[in-house]
């Protein structure tokens, strides 16, 4: 857990404490898909488990979670933003441009991006980055050139890959989820296969090669999913040889469903994602406006709640459902204790 400081506007803070007590006293929540589910049970604990009102919590994906989330700050704004992935310097800048002066981020636990299919559907058991980036990516640098990606099938990828056609459903651009999968998988693979050193060899900076390595096709091979995991299923299940990209926690509530594969030889689990040994990990957040608590009730309440060991732990709701806790959940625990109370006054 840490702090995003930048200059204090007084003006904002005053207006808000003005206006907002009377105005709202349900805290609202919206981004990830993948913090989804967990911000939901925990909002329900939270209503359930409190004398406060069950928090609105509203997915849509990271990148536009924070874009309301730096809209400002009173009444009409979202007090926490969930995202898979830390929030960018430039998000950091719209907040504080907005007033949103002072962000409090909150590290939840850790979850793994799997790659999984039809129970039913073709062979897909094991993969490598280098495989995915050769089915995925735009172009391939060959010959000292970059061409348009030619491959079709799975087996034109791979031979010991299915011979179906390739057919992917991974998350927009919109999802933390994506940035995830373009630098861990895809510039992985790239990198992996020699691709991103032939380039940078003939001459390429590496910004353009990173770029190039990163550029998705856009031949109908894969499909930018706008929505949550629940359409990437719907998709699969229409298409036999649907591949989907998924959060580990979404695919282990629908094993009846989906069969994973393996990346790298690692399969994803709890152990292997909390161990770092599986490759397609990352930590989950949520983002506090710091300038809303002891304004908008519950919310300093809703934040301790959701950190706390009975919640966040290993043995809580939350790693039922698939996060992978923490290992330093108490010190997010005091960190964010400390700094509402530093907020709030009290």
């Amino acid at each position: 857990m840490s702090l995003v400081k930048m200059t204090a506007s007084a003006l904002a803070i005053t207006t808000l404490s003005a206006t907002v007590a009377t105005a709202r006293d349900q805290v609202q929540v919206a981004g990830s898909s993948t913090v989804l589910p967990y911000a939901s049970i925990v909002a329900e604990a939270f209503g359930e488990n409190t004398d406060f009102p069950t928090p609105v919590v509203e997915s849509g994906g990271s990148s536009a979670g924070l874009k309301r989330f730096c809209e400002g700050v009173g009444a009409t704004t979202i007090d926490v933003a969930n995202a898979s992935r830390k929030i960018r310097e430039k998000e950091v800048k719209a907040c504080a441009d907005a007033g949103v002066t002072d962000i409090i981020e909150v590290r939840i636990g850790y979850d793994g991006i799997v790659f999984a299919s039809q129970t039913n559907g073709p062979e897909f058991t094991e993969f490598t980055a280098e495989q995915w980036y050769k089915a995925l990516a735009a172009e391939h640098f060959i010959d000292g050139e970059l061409v348009a990606n030619a491959f079709t099938t799975w087996d034109q990828v791979d031979a010991s890959l299915p011979a179906v056609d390739i057919q992917a459903f991974i998350p927009g651009t919109k999802h933390g989820t994506r940035e995830v999968f373009e630098e861990k998988v895809i510039l992985a693979g790239c990198e992996e296969g020699g691709f991103y050193q032939a380039m940078l060899d003939s001459g390429v900076d590496e910004d353009t090669a990173e770029s190039k390595c990163m550029a998705i096709r856009s031949d109908g091979r894969s499909v930018d999913i706008d929505g949550d995991y629940t359409e990437t299923l719907a998709r699969i299940d229409a298409n036999n040889n649907g591949l989907g990209v998924f959060g580990l926690a979404f695919y282990e509530n629908n094993t009846d469903k989906l069969k994973v594969a393996t990346m790298g030889g690692i399969a994803p689990s709890t152990e292997t994602i909390s161990s770092g040994e599986y490759p397609v990990s990352r930590p989950l957040y949520f983002y506090i406006k710091k300038a809303h608590i002891g304004v908008i009730p519950g919310l300093k309440e809703y934040a301790q709640f959701f950190v706390s060991d009975e919640i966040a732990g290993p043995d809580g709701p939350l790693s039922a459902y698939g996060l992978v806790a923490d290992p330093e959940l108490s010190a997010t625990q005091s960190s964010v204790a400390e700094e509402q109370t530093m907020a709030s006054g009290s």
